[in-house]
């Protein structure tokens, strides 16, 4: 299974971002908004990988690095890849900020093991200023949850981080025997386990396993067969029991977002706002008068 330890934020940068990683509850990955001074930094190897996304203006910079030295203007966007144990020394010309991104080695050696690829395309390598639109959405998308005011359900930045992972490692899936959903009794098999546990933190590992699935197969199956992401198909199943419980009347607004599994009564009223165009204290009402 993916480690489930939170991990601690790495050293070095002045944190900017307003929120930590481990605010939101996630585990096995974190992430910070850092402002980096002008100058050399050096940075020991981690037992977790390191993402480094420029923000902003363009700053030149150089760096050394798995035997390689690297000169060049770093872009809004450009991000350097650092495997695990792997240490270095960056120089910039001028202060900058940095999405820095970390990723247990358990949580990453978890996802690529469940790829259906050979070995020579699930290794995690070094990579200096690369330029990728797939990958800077899924580090931007992860930056918005980061900054959020109110955060989304941790498996969302889960799946964020799956998904950067198998982007990363080019772990695609190298057979097309494989089925294209879910078969009936699988996919009724997870949601009624979702169902049962909506009052808990669900994880993708946690679903994956009762469908009988490597996370990144889980993930395409779900979404084929119901039509939508996994993250989104739970809070929308959250949203739908707090609706029912809202109308019935019987419990306070606090103790409907805790039996419905959000982190606290502003996040459920976020989702329900978002989803049902109303605050959960008109659902409330409507129910009343009705």
């Amino acid at each position: 299974m993916n480690t489930a330890r939170p991990l601690p934020v790495p050293p070095a940068g002045r944190t900017v971002s307003p929120r930590s990683s481990a605010s939101p509850g996630w585990r096995g990955f974190g992430a910070a908004v850092v402002g980096v001074a002008a100058g050399a930094h050096r940075i020991p190897g981690t037992p977790y990988h390191r993402i480094g996304v420029h923000v902003g203006a363009p700053v030149r910079a150089r760096c050394r690095c798995d035997g390689r030295r690297v000169s060049r203007i770093q872009a809004h966007g450009d991000m350097d890849v650092i495997p695990a144990g792997l240490d270095g020394e960056w120089t910039d010309d001028g202060d900058c900020t940095i999405l820095r991104i970390w990723i247990d080695d358990t949580f990453a050696r978890t996802t690529m093991e469940q790829l259906d690829a050979s070995p020579s395309r699930t290794t995690l390598r070094a990579q200096f200023q690369l330029r990728d639109p797939r990958l800077q959405h899924l580090s931007w998308a992860l930056r918005a949850e980061l900054e959020a005011e109110e955060a989304s359900d941790a498996l969302y930045a889960e799946s964020l981080c799956t998904a950067l992972i198998v982007r990363l490692t080019a772990g695609v899936p190298e057979r097309d025997d494989r089925r294209r959903a879910l078969a009936p009794i699988m996919a009724t098999r997870v949601i009624d386990y979702v169902e049962a546990n909506l009052d808990q933190p669900l994880t993708l590992t946690e679903l994956a396993a009762v469908a009988g699935l490597s996370v990144p197969h889980f993930k395409a199956l779900f979404r084929e067969t119901l039509g939508t992401p996994v993250h989104r198909y739970v809070i929308q199943r959250r949203v739908e029991r707090a609706r029912a419980l809202l109308l019935e009347g019987r419990l306070s607004v606090t103790q409907i977002a805790l039996e419905t599994g959000f982190a606290h009564q502003s996040h459920m009223a976020h989702w329900v706002n978002r989803l049902l165009g109303a605050a959960p204290r008109d659902i409330a009402g409507a129910g009343r008068r009705g």
